[in-house]
């Protein structure tokens, strides 16, 4: 029997994290924030923001790539593939400020709840079949949710 590429297990699996048996989205999505917030500890805030910028645009490529080269072996969309839940968080933590870890969380929060409803035309990306489309319905749940942090900073 064949096994999957070892590379996209590891970057498809969020480093392990789509192993965790009991919501290995949210596992996914935990990791990238924990990530991020050790970032804000270590990097300036402008440098954390470019690098989290081109972690979303790197990840959702190789996030493309590793999960067509999964589906084969572990069928389609699969739940073990959480490299698109990290994109996903990372996308509103690019407007939260590295000097509170509220609002952080607050992203993560909003993340996970357009994520696992999706509402305002999520779940249609999420019908949609191949790698792409298995990024695009969470780059979507975490665009509603950056706009929602940016709402929230401005009439704050």
């Amino acid at each position: 029997m064949k096994r999957p590429p070892l590379w996209a297990v590891i970057f498809g699996s969020g480093f392990g994290s789509g192993f965790w048996p009991w919501g290995p989205g949210t596992a996914g999505a935990l990791l990238a924030t924990l990530l991020w917030l050790a970032g804000t500890m270590v990097m300036p805030a402008q440098t954390l923001f470019w690098l989290t910028l081109a972690l979303v645009v790197v990840f959702t490529a190789i996030g493309t790539v590793a999960t067509n080269a999964l589906e084969p072996y572990w069928g389609e969309d699969p739940k073990r593939v959480v490299i698109d839940e990290m994109i996903g968080v990372w996308i509103p933590l690019l407007a939260c400020p590295a000097d509170n870890a509220w609002w952080a969380w607050a992203a993560f929060a909003l993340f996970r709840f357009f994520d696992i409803l999706k509402p305002l035309g999520i779940r249609w990306f999420d019908r949609q079949h191949g790698g792409f489309w298995v990024q695009a319905d969470d780059i979507m749940a975490g665009l509603y949710s950056l706009i929602i942090i940016i709402v929230a900073q401005w009439a704050i």
